[in-house]
């Protein structure tokens, strides 16, 4: 057989299918569309009203390690100090007309340490005059700085946070700015901007999303569709993490993820339902609108088909994302949660709402179409898509050179990602236009970074029992030789009931790796004193325990991933070997993702184009996230690929005419919806909070990746290397499939 009789093979027309329990399901909802639109247009009133409500809940990422030393320190410090607060934020005061010594001045001190004192959940205030006035004032006397402890879990000193920026403002007053600076005002602010960042990005991506959406379907009213879809979903999605947010707590990360990701697979899943429709309607010679049961038929049958696909790779999303529980980390937890409700939600979606709105458009879902020379090929039609199997007659006529050169681009790429550094940053940059960030920039200046969020070591007896004589002489030796260390600006002790609590302030800021390192070395130090224990808390200390849970649960969540994902794919493709080369490849596109991802974001390469300044170090939860996403997401592609190449191989045995059919049918729609992906992460580029900026750009290229390399480039040439392996599975196995098998869950031109 030579290339050009691949290529211009005619398969004959499809016969009807016998529709299964997903085309009857299409068919049900597109002959009940009225009380399904009616039910969805309600239910998204109801749920997108409560976005407002969600929006006011949203805490701050809750980095505590359950068990962990640090929540142990919030323990003690709430139980035995609870005059300084569960946390201690600062007042800052600046003019740059009058000092301190005014009388001026002093009254707004004074009237803006009042106001924090009345100011429910603060445990109380400490002004410059009140503590050290020669550690609160600055040299110059232009800036001070208050301390206001404030009590509660995180999303409690969140709101605190706000109500004291809110009252202090007003107490500014005679050339003399009051603010407020620390973690939970930091917090408070950043919420605002990853909103308004998600806003942007929305705005940026989707319109560019629709673009890709008109040249894929061929016209405006269908690419109209998954943009509806989406929105609905999406606003269920934000009604149901809503209701959950009662018993549990959101940050905007999770929001902004969660946005994010259900955004492009369900604008992904509805492009590809919707193409399948469209080339039923052709199939199907239907063009009456009137004819409602003809049109309930083509809805069943894209259901039936491409909707039983969408299903599995949706499962393949949510088995993926639910495997961030195992790290144990509340902050993964709630990003895992809310992405899985987006998920769920956009793809109950695509299987009530979507063959609804089929229903009711029927052929004028071809309204609006654009000029015929770049609509996508009728069904049946060859003349547009042989170039996808030339490719892949050029790629499996040289397999080792193509999957060699494919290998050694991608390797090259992951090699940064060897020498990837972790951490969390906060973002502090963004802030720099609010009065959190001017104040922030205040004390940095002018009392050193350190003192926004000290490191809280608290000494005690055995179980937390107060200090006997001995351990006191100890503990002393132990503070002095902490003031000692070099990375040490000062040391704060404090004691109460018989132990001791010491606020270390770095010369570095709280989000730095080498406040990470010192909180190592401190931990380290305590171990060697007998018959006290000692205990490091604070926020440099929660993320050093944020990086070490993620770091030792990693490992097992690939597992967990690869075995789940493994299975499932076996029984998806039904074939042992095509399971094993999908899970390599994948492994192969993260780690080149991940790599550039290191070179511009760790390395600084390209930051100046993208508008950030490198922090030395990744997101510490960053590759967690983009495995378990992109693991997902990629499948989603591969299981489209490989079932429209199975179906092929199961009319005729050849395996190179299956791989460029496999390859001339999905190519199209699966760069399409790779294009649409891009275009919603690559919009999060734009975001002023680096965590996005990074989130995004790590999906996106990984997109890129999958999408150009492995589907067009390494999978024609492994699967031409492994020929006839590609569909082996042991007699016994594949008895069992026999029995099971069901309809194609590809159409024949499109997806």
């Amino acid at each position: 057989m030579t290339q050009q009789d691949v290529i211009e093979r005619q398969d004959p027309p499809d016969p009807m299918p016998r529709l299964g329990v997903v085309g009857r399901w299409g068919v049900a909802m597109a002959r009940h569309r009225r009380i399904v639109l009616t039910t969805w247009l309600l239910l998204v009133i109801a749920c997108a009203s409560a976005y407002p409500a969600l929006h006011a809940s949203l805490g701050s990422p809750d980095y505590s390690v359950p068990g962990s030393d640090s929540v142990s320190v919030d323990r003690l410090v709430a139980q035995h100090f609870a005059q300084f607060g569960t946390e201690q934020d600062l007042i800052v005061f600046h003019s740059t007309r009058r000092t301190a010594d005014t009388s001026e001045y002093r009254a707004v001190i004074d009237s803006a340490i009042a106001a924090a004192r009345a100011t429910d959940g603060v445990a109380g205030a400490i002004g410059p005059f009140e503590g050290n006035a020669a550690a609160q004032i600055s040299t110059d006397r232009h800036t001070a700085f208050g301390l206001v402890g404030v009590d509660g879990g995180m999303t409690e000193r969140v709101k605190i946070a706000k109500k004291l920026q809110s009252t202090l403002a007003q107490r500014s007053d005679a050339g003399v700015e009051v603010m407020v600076t620390g973690f939970a005002p930091a917090q408070a602010d950043l919420t605002d901007i990853e909103t308004a960042d998600l806003q942007r990005a929305e705005a940026i991506g989707l319109p560019v999303a629709t673009v890709v959406l008109v040249l894929a379907l061929g016209a405006l009213a269908a690419a109209m569709l998954p943009i509806v879809m989406t929105a609905a979903g999406i606003g269920v999605a934000i009604g149901v993490l809503a209701g959950l947010s009662t018993f549990s707590t959101f940050d905007s990360l999770v929001l902004s993820v969660a946005t994010m990701i259900a955004t492009g697979t369900a604008i992904d899943y509805a492009m590809f339902i919707v193409s399948r429709f469209n080339e039923e309607l052709t199939r199907r010679g239907i063009r009456d609108r009137r004819a409602t049961d003809a049109i309930a038929q083509a809805v069943g049958a894209a259901m039936d088909t491409t909707g039983r696909t969408i299903l599995a790779s949706g499962l393949i999303v949510l088995i993926s994302l639910c495997s961030l529980a195992v790290v144990g980390l509340p902050m993964l937890n709630g990003v895992a949660i809310g992405v899985v409700t987006a998920v769920i939600a956009t793809l109950t979606a695509a299987f009530t709402l979507l063959p609804a709105l089929l229903a009711v458009s029927g052929p004028a879902v071809d309204r609006g179409a654009i000029p015929a020379r770049l609509r996508p090929a009728e069904a049946g039609s060859e003349t547009a898509s042989t170039g996808w199997a030339r490719l892949a007659h050029l790629v499996m006529a040289r397999p080792v050179l193509f999957g060699a050169v494919g290998v050694a681009v991608l390797t090259i790429a992951a090699a940064p990602a060897a020498g990837i550094r972790y951490g969390v940053d906060m973002g502090l940059g963004s802030l720099a236009d609010r009065p959190t960030g001017q104040a922030t920039s205040l004390v940095q200046q002018n009392f050193g970074p350190g003192l926004l969020a000290p490191i809280e070591v608290v000494a005690t007896g055995p179980g937390g029992a107060p200090l006997n004589r001995e351990s006191h002489t100890e503990v002393d030796e132990f503070v002095t030789e902490l003031a000692r260390d070099p990375r040490v600006a000062t040391v704060l002790p404090q004691r109460a009931e018989g132990r001791l609590l010491v606020a270390v302030v770095p010369k570095v800021s709280f989000d730095s790796t080498e406040a990470g390192e010192l909180v190592s070395d401190i931990r380290s130090r305590a171990t060697t004193l007998e018959g006290t224990e000692f205990r490091v808390g604070g926020t440099s200390a929660s993320f050093a325990d944020v990086s070490e849970r993620i770091t030792a649960r990693f490992p097992w969540v690939i597992f967990l991933v690869l075995t789940v994902s493994l299975a499932f794919l076996v029984v998806t493709f039904r074939s042992i070997v095509l399971a094993v080369k999908a899970i390599l490849l994948n492994l192969l596109a993260t780690g080149a993702a991940l790599g550039i991802t290191v070179a511009v974001f760790q390395h600084g390469i390209g930051e100046s184009a993208l508008g950030f300044r490198s922090t030395g170090f990744l997101q510490v939860y960053l590759p967690m996230l983009v495995f378990a996403v992109l693991f997902g997401l990629s499948m989603d592609y591969e299981v489209f690929l490989i079932r429209r190449m199975k179906e092929a191989w199961d009319r005729h045995q050849d395996n190179a005419a299956a791989v460029a059919e496999g390859l001339r049918r999905t190519a199209r729609p699966i760069t399409a919806a790779a294009a649409i992906m891009v275009a919603v992460f690559a919009s999060f580029v734009t975001a002023d909070v680096l965590e996005l900026k990074q989130i995004g750009f790590a999906l996106a290229v990984a997109i890129t990746i999958d999408a150009l390399v492995v589907r067009l480039v390494l999978v024609p040439a492994f699967m031409q290397l492994f020929g006839r392996w590609n569909w082996w599975l042991p007699r016994g196995w594949n008895r069992r499939a026999n029995r099971d098998d069901a309809p194609s869950d590809l159409p024949a031109t499109g997806t």
